[in-house]
């Protein structure tokens, strides 16, 4: 019996909508700056991003090397679109990526919706876990390719707010101790 899984997660990028469009769906620009991905180009001639259009992807060795072809579709520049897979991908039945591109003040809303089908029950677990990472790497590194500065930015500000709690802490034990030994 089949499995479904549904996995989505959104991030706003300082940037356009229709920036961010070509970086997550033009194949070769996507494997520049996507981890998960090894490779990605256009099957046949044409070469260009359109419905219908069949693409080849092969993931990276952490998503086991899987290659698999898949088929553009929805494609509306530059608010959504998105991929489905023509044959099953190692253990799912089918897989579905699709992007959403809303625009806010001060940027982007960007939206990654994965959808999958497990061919086995068993699996359904390890293969969510998978691709909920790959959902987030692949969201956060999109940031960092628009935004390098400002994501270096982030880091920082949560290791330094990290080390402010961990000053914090130290110094309420050191003042429990205080406060144990005076009495």
């Amino acid at each position: 019996m089949s499995e479904p899984i549904h996995i989505r997660q959104s991030i706003v990028v300082r940037s356009r909508p229709d920036v961010l469009y070509r970086l997550a769906l033009e194949p070769k620009r996507r494997a520049r700056w996507d981890p998960n991905l090894t490779r990605a180009e256009y099957e046949g001639g044409d070469g260009r991003l359109a419905n219908n259009a069949r693409v080849r992807f092969k993931f990276s060795r952490r998503l086991l090397g899987l290659a698999f072809t898949a088929k553009y579709g929805q494609l509306q520049a530059p608010l959504r679109g998105g991929w489905e897979s023509v044959r099953h991908v190692g253990p799912l039945e089918r897989l579905t990526q699709g992007w959403t591109f809303k625009a806010i003040p001060g940027g982007t809303e960007v939206t990654l919706t994965v959808n999958g089908r497990v061919r086995y029950k068993w699996v359904r677990r390890p293969v969510e876990r998978v691709l909920q990472n790959m959902v987030g790497t692949t969201l956060l590194e999109l940031q960092r390719q628009v935004d390098a500065q400002g994501a270096q930015l982030i880091e920082d500000m949560g290791r330094e707010m990290q080390k402010r709690q961990q000053e914090e802490k130290k110094a309420a034990r050191e003042a429990a101790k205080a406060a144990r030994r005076k009495r």
